[in-house]
């Protein structure tokens, strides 16, 4: 049996989805019977489960082999996925499949990565199978954009002339769902990217050519974001985690194009011209008066 956690979010929902296409049973750990009925079905069995209630984890951990461990932000996090480690080991030898990211390392700049690596150290000192997945960003991280793209033409961020070797989330999941299902992948980390590296003003360039319509990119200092995140209301930690991850990002720390995916899959990742033209209407905006598209 394998159990995915953060199984209603963007890499765990595909994988749950990606294993049901493949006939793979699974069990899907979800925060309410709401949400496991949504994600249902003949091979897949959601579990109500709580990271900070270990007796909860236990209970979906039996008769479990693998599992896929994801958890979002959290001051926490070290604490949180520590706890589906510790219930890994106590359920016997689990091959533990770790989302992490981008630098992860102890002695990391970004304390995501840290935090990251220190749940990546616990799993090897539990002496549990692991394979870790460090993908740098996901394509799908332009789509929160992309209703202002729509409005106004124009992709803004802090960027700079950093390129990112960015990757479609549901690469990462079919990397994950190999790494669950298939032989061959303890010990291993994988840094999951897509096909190339692209600057933000290049990305502009190709949203505006799948949308039908000019797109350009604005650059804005990293304190004028540092003012929008705390105005969105998020709180100091996140606002500190997100701008150490935008450092580095726009510094190039995520501009080395890996073979993970065709590696792991047999099959070469989604470029970002594809993904743009999959989600083309919702960057292009409405069309104009008198245009009905016939």
């Amino acid at each position: 049996m394998i159990l995915v956690t953060g199984a209603t979010g963007l890499v765990g929902g595909a994988v749950v989805r990606q294993l049901a296409e493949q006939g793979v049973r699974a069990r899907a750990l979800v925060r309410s019977p709401e949400k496991g009925a949504a994600i249902a079905g003949p091979t897949v069995e959601p579990v109500v489960g709580d990271f900070a209630r270990p007796d909860t984890l236990d209970r979906a951990l039996e008769g479990v082999e693998r599992v896929l461990l994801i958890s979002h932000h959290d001051a926490r996090q070290v604490e949180l996925q520590g706890n589906l480690v510790a219930a890994a080991r106590r359920a016997g030898s689990v091959h533990v499949v770790k989302l992490s990211g981008l630098a992860t390392a102890p002695s990391s700049s970004s304390r995501s990565g840290r935090w990251h690596a220190e749940t990546e150290q616990q799993i090897r000192e539990a002496g549990l199978p692991w394979t870790f997945l460090h993908p740098p960003y996901f394509m799908q991280n332009l789509l929160r954009g992309a209703p202002v793209i729509a409005r106004t033409g124009v992709l803004t961020a802090a960027m700079k002339d950093g390129r990112i070797a960015m990757v479609d989330a549901r690469d990462v999941a079919a990397v994950a769902a190999a790494a669950l299902t298939k032989p061959g992948h303890a010990g291993q980390t994988y840094v999951i990217t897509g096909p190339e590296a692209l600057s933000h003003a290049e990305v502009a360039a190709i949203i505006g050519k799948a949308a039908g319509r000019p797109v350009s990119y604005r650059d804005i200092p990293l304190e004028t974001l540092r003012q929008d995140l705390m105005s969105s209301g998020s709180p100091p930690w996140l606002v500190e985690v997100r701008m150490e991850f935008f450092t580095l990002l726009r510094e190039g720390f995520a501009s080395a194009v890996s073979d993970a995916v065709l590696k792991t899959t047999g099959r070469r990742p989604r470029s970002f011209a594809a993904f743009a033209a999959e989600h083309a209407a919702r960057f292009a905006g409405p069309s104009p008066p008198g245009n009905s598209g016939h």
